[in-house]
């Protein structure tokens, strides 16, 4: 079985990318399982951030690694709260107090006039030096809703409506989630090029 560390240590990012990595022999190891602490994320872009946090893993770890960046683009706020998604309110944020902030902040805004998008990068990197990293995005649609609704997931899941199956992401089952998901189209395209790669 091959061994992956994943540049996280989110352990939803973990479940999700381990369950849809298993079918390839690939086994998704979180960076907090060797002590790697988190790498500053300096960059500007999703690309830019998900490619220092694989380098910052594959070096402290000596395995080759995948990093994902992503986050919730608001349309009416202009993409916020973008690369900042996962801070959104501030030092030692959590999903809940950045969802009271997003709400909050949105509370003028009325239906039909809240498009949002998830975004996701995948970067995978066979070693730390590796001057070609194979960089993967998949987008998901959606709207923001007045309230949450869910328990599924994590992050903003749960204020998340996804249009096509009248849910929140947070209500929806783990098999459609991974179908439908940001995450999971992007994990869809880098699905063949790793296969190419190890």
């Amino acid at each position: 079985m091959t061994q992956i560390v994943l540049a996280t240590g989110n352990k939803g990012k973990v479940r999700e990318l381990g369950n849809m990595l298993a079918p390839l022999n690939i086994s998704v190891v979180p960076q907090s399982d060797f002590d790697v602490p988190d790498v500053p994320e300096t960059g500007t872009t999703f690309v830019e951030n998900a490619i220092i946090k694989a380098r910052h893993a594959a070096k402290l770890t000596g395995l080759p690694a995948i990093a994902d960046d992503s986050g919730l683009e608001v349309a009416a706020l202009g993409g916020a709260p973008g690369i900042y998604s996962a801070r959104y309110s501030g030092e030692g944020a959590t999903d809940q107090s950045n969802i009271d902030k997003l709400l909050q902040t949105m509370s003028d805004i009325p239906d039909g006039k809240r498009q949002a998008r998830f975004v996701c990068v995948l970067v995978y990197l066979q070693h730390s030096e590796d001057p070609t990293p194979i960089i993967c995005q998949g987008f998901w649609d959606g709207e923001i809703t007045f309230t949450q609704s869910g328990r599924e997931g994590f992050g903003y899941d749960p204020i998340f409506m996804v249009p096509s199956h009248h849910r929140t992401s947070a209500e929806l089952s783990k098999e459609i989630k991974n179908k439908l998901s940001h995450r999971g189209q992007a994990l869809q395209a880098l699905i063949p090029q790793l296969k190419a790669a190890l």
